[in-house]
């Protein structure tokens, strides 16, 4: 349930960035997917403490969260966004997938 809040998060955050236009912006979109990857990293440390069920859901979770910051990377790079028109706290949403 929660994978698909954030898929159609990122959808909609890529039509809202679309109609923005501007001149594309890939860095922010490898700090979007960075984070993701450094949010992954961290369930990745606590699963190696966990066993059974609670790694592999851990794990799972993990590769999610992945899924979710390539997907955000994506959208965020497709929607050509003008990344240096946003606000800090604007790039920090469009980062965080909030």
């Amino acid at each position: 349930m929660k994978r698909a809040s954030i898929l159609a998060a990122v959808a909609g955050l890529s039509l809202a960035l679309a109609a923005c236009g501007g001149k594309g912006d890939d860095k922010l979109g490898e700090q979007a997917q960075e984070a993701a990857e450094n949010k992954a990293d961290k369930m990745d440390a606590m699963a190696d403490n966990m066993s059974g069920t609670a790694e592999d859901l851990m794990q799972a979770k993990a590769d999610a969260t992945r899924e979710a910051g390539d997907a955000r990377e994506e959208a965020i790079d497709e929607s050509d966004i003008n990344a240096a028109a946003l606000t800090p706290a604007e790039r920090a949403k469009v980062i965080n997938g909030n």
